[in-house]
């Protein structure tokens, strides 16, 4: 039951991968990858900041070290994500289904599991993998095959869905609770007001993470009896 939930929830994440995983399609053939290589890179990172790193790191003749330390920086955030997912799932989950979940954890899948009602089960977080893993590494493959056939103002629309699966995902939990609601804007209003630091984007995303998190814990801590 919680594996057919995961996976009719991870549709529109896949759906709304296509943008992304499409446009990255397009810079990996740009850096001379084959689609196979393409789908194989976007199956084993399955994260958009580190594979444009990945690729960027190709182009420029970079090494195999290098390529993993900007993919860990890249990706960075995940480890925060990791943290608060381990609070979400069930006790009882085993330490070979927890390095599973931690595989293909994305902002949209980690969004998903955290507005998921009371605890995670593992079966629920692997009905959306099984949906949304596939689907982005088979378009980044699509990406690489038509190249650049589409017009680059198609191709940045698309970015919209993206965007919109973000907004489905934040506002109901945002419209069950005030508080949260409260600290999602105050993210949003964050966000633009550094945009312009001289740091990296993934670096303000981490810094912002917790700042923004220790505000909501100090201001509303949760009660122990209280679900997750």
């Amino acid at each position: 039951m919680e594996f057919r939930k995961g996976i009719k929830d991870g549709i529109p994440v896949g759906m709304g991968y296509f943008a992304v995983s499409f446009s990255l399609g397009i810079i990996a053939k740009n850096v001379g990858l084959s689609p196979i290589q393409g789908f194989l890179t976007s199956l084993f990172i399955n994260a958009s900041a580190g594979e444009y790193a990945v690729f960027l790191m190709i182009s420029t003749h970079g090494t195999f070290f290098q390529m993993v330390i900007m993919t860990l920086v890249s990706n960075a955030r995940y480890f925060l994500m990791s943290f608060a997912l381990s609070q979400k799932i069930e006790e009882k989950t085993s330490v070979f289904h927890r390095m599973c979940i931690g595989f293909d954890l994305t902002d949209e899948l980690f969004g998903l599991a955290i507005n998921h009602e009371g605890k995670v089960n593992h079966n629920y977080i692997y009905g959306t993998y099984l949906v949304a893993l596939p689907c982005w590494a088979f378009e980044t493959a699509l990406g690489i095959v038509a190249g650049n056939s589409l017009p680059t103002k198609i191709v940045a629309s698309l970015s919209v869905a993206l965007y919109g699966m973000f907004l489905a995902i934040i506002i109901p939990q945002a419209k069950k609770d005030r508080v949260v609601c409260v600290l999602v804007i105050i993210s949003f209003l964050l966000s633009y007001i550094c945009k312009d630091m001289p740091i990296s984007s993934g670096t303000r995303t981490i810094l912002l993470t917790i700042i923004i998190s220790v505000a909501a814990a100090i201001i509303r801590p949760r009660k122990e009896d209280e679900n997750v």
